[in-house]
């Protein structure tokens, strides 16, 4: 089982990056597969996430309206596409997988735990 992602850099403010998570090794489908990030000295933040089977994308507030989250089943690979990079949008970016896992809670706040199996980051700076 891997999940590898990649497509981070160095951005300016205003600029854009799509990242990768490319999967192998599990049934791809039954899989949910979220984004994260983490900056120094904060808290693990959930971005966005794709459900399983009917690929319903979720996002975190302060994504929403400038990253899109898609995925292509052919390729095993779910892409996220950042725009209007902010300074703050800076973090290493993670992404796992869950099986039939459910992407929001009850609130409708982005899961952050339990997936099944998690990526190695990929940083993201972002200049101002």
């Amino acid at each position: 089982v891997q999940l590898q992602a990649s497509g981070g850099g160095l951005v300016q403010a205003g600029g854009s990056l799509r990242l990768s998570c490319a999967a192998s090794g599990f049934t791809f489908d039954d899989y949910a597969i979220g984004w994260f990030r983490r900056a120094p000295g904060k808290e693990r933040e959930g971005v966005s996430c794709i459900s399983s089977n009917d690929r319903s994308p979720y996002y975190a507030a302060s994504v929403k309206g400038r990253f899109t989250i898609s995925s292509d089943n052919a390729k095993n690979t779910v892409y996220l596409q950042m725009n209007s990079l902010k300074p703050e949008d800076a973090a290493v970016y993670y992404c796992a997988a869950g099986r039939y896992f459910r992407c929001v809670d009850t609130m409708g706040v982005l899961t952050t735990t339990g997936h099944d199996y998690y990526g190695q980051g990929t940083q993201v700076t972002v200049s101002s």
